[in-house]
């Protein structure tokens, strides 16, 4: 159970992968998470900096596909206007999105990196669907109500692995 929840990557933040080595592993494929990965979760739209890093994918030839557990309304809002493909209630951990996803960019899983800054959804999702994970430190400090109780049980998971010596980074 540990293995599932036990990203294969971690990094301080979206900047900090080096995709360019992605790209080098073959990699063709970016499925995101939105709130407090991108942006703060309760920011509309992407900054300057979200923007240049997708266009730094999309001058890579990677594809990118947000995939969120919000609605409609937020997600197609952030998506929209930086023409990137999206899912919504997108039920993670459940593997659908993450499947669908990879079929909408018409990449294999082993052509994809899944980011996100929850284990218990963008990571434990993106290794159950057999997708190389990529966790970040959350951009915000504020969560809504259901993530505030996800990032209490993180914690404990993440001290319990860093027990059991399975990760090796700093907080």
């Amino acid at each position: 159970m540990f293995k599932k929840l036990l990203p294969s990557q971690y990094e301080k933040s979206i900047y900090d992968i080096k995709l360019q080595e992605l790209k080098q592993r073959g990699i063709k494929g970016v499925i995101t998470d939105l709130d407090n990965t991108l942006v703060e979760w309760d920011r509309e739209s992407a900054t300057p900096e979200v923007q240049k890093w997708f266009k730094q994918l999309n001058e890579l030839g990677m594809k990118v596909t947000i995939v969120s557990n919000n609605n409609l309304k937020r997600v197609q809002k952030f998506a929209d206007p930086e023409k990137v493909l999206f899912i919504h209630s997108a039920q993670k951990p459940r593997t659908r999105a993450f499947k669908l996803a990879c079929v909408d960019m018409g990449l294999k899983h082993d052509e994809v990196v899944v980011i996100g800054d929850q284990i218990f959804t963008d990571v434990f999702g993106g290794n159950r669907a057999g997708i190389h994970t990529i966790l970040v430190v959350p951009v915000a400090k504020t969560d809504g109500l259901a993530t505030k109780l996800n990032r209490k049980m993180e914690q404990v998971v993440l001290r319990s692995l860093k027990k059991r010596g399975m990760i090796h980074w700093e907080d």
